[in-house]
């Protein structure tokens, strides 16, 4: 069989490569380009992936409650997800829509398994992308050289949000020197797309 003959293989391989992911910080899906609308202009940075639900497929990221991408995330839910594995050379494209977990069952559930190196994050004095008069490393100075205990960390609490993306399309371009092979993924179905 020819790979383009096998894009449900090729479907299921990368949402493997997503799982792995979640733990293998040396994967490049370890993180990803999300982009969101702000006002008329779109906005994107890279998040840590920390979570894939396969079916419905589902991506989950944490973030600072403060932050734009969140405000935005509120304002507007339709983001997109965007993937690149150069030693593949395999694009990933996901429109999603967000449901920000914030304060809820959920959050309290993954707070609870967060490392207190990642809690430290949540702790900062001043909201992400706040203008300073000078640097600042926005973690308690106290906890620059080593982690807060326990009972500290749950300060940072109010703050965190886990961000669960429910994923609508997926678009697979494979940069391939015999051919190149494009598809998404919507409802289940899959079509092929010009590369």
């Amino acid at each position: 069989m020819k790979a383009h003959d096998d894009i449900k293989g090729i479907y299921a391989s990368e949402i493997d490569y997503l799982v792995d992911g979640i733990k293998n910080g040396k994967s490049l899906y370890h993180t990803f380009c999300l982009s969101t609308l702000s006002g008329s202009f779109p906005e994107g940075r890279t998040v840590v992936l920390r979570d894939v639900k396969r079916d419905p497929l589902n991506i989950y990221f944490n973030a600072d409650y403060r932050s734009k991408k969140v405000k935005e995330l509120i304002s507007n839910k339709n983001c997109t997800a965007l993937f690149y594995d150069q030693s593949r050379r395999v694009q990933l494209r996901l429109r999603c829509q967000a449901v920000v977990h914030y304060k809820n069952n959920i959050s309290s559930e993954i707070w609870k398994n967060t490392a207190l190196q990642s809690r430290k994050c949540y702790m900062g004095p001043f909201p992400p992308s706040d203008e300073l008069e000078s640097w600042h490393p926005n973690i308690p100075d106290e906890y620059l050289k080593t982690d807060p205990d326990k009972e500290h960390s749950e300060e940072g609490y109010i703050n965190f949000t886990h961000i669960e993306l429910r994923v609508a399309e997926v678009d697979i371009l494979q940069l391939r020197h015999d051919g190149h092979i494009r598809f998404k993924v919507s409802d289940d179905t899959l079509s092929y797309l010009a590369p």
